[in-house]
């Protein structure tokens, strides 16, 4: 499929697509004139990068991740040196630090709406 249909699929622009290929995360096929193809493989690589993104990793992680979870040929399981298991548990923490600062912001944001005239805007699973 051309670039277009796999970036709506993958639920990303175009330019996204180019640039996760720029970072050696994708890659497609080029067709004689020169245009992307991808497979139906590639686009399920490129959704699986999305998800990644949206979750938080940086594309320097990501690569981690995937060369991790992409078992080199005649391995059974995925191999990981102590240098990338080291990247990976300081962006362990790098995120464990965003969680904290992101659950202060939001008890915060709690705390005030609480105590104004619009408190029925909580959810109700707030108290």
């Amino acid at each position: 499929m051309k670039i277009g249909e796999a970036a709506a699929v993958v639920g990303a622009p175009t330019r996204m697509l180019r640039y996760y290929e720029q970072q050696g995360l994708i890659q497609s096929t080029r067709s004689a004139n020169g245009y992307r193809d991808y497979s139906d493989e590639q686009v399920e690589h490129a959704r699986h990068v999305r998800a990644l993104v949206q979750a938080g990793l940086s594309t320097r992680m990501i690569k981690i991740v995937l060369d991790i979870e992409a078992p080199q040929p005649g391995q059974q399981s995925a191999s990981c040196s102590r240098a990338l298991a080291e990247d990976l548990a300081r962006e362990l923490r790098v995120v464990e630090d965003r969680i904290v600062c992101l659950e202060k912001s939001r008890d915060a944001v709690i705390h005030y709406l609480q105590h104004t005239d619009h408190a029925d805007l909580l959810s109700p699973a707030r108290p």
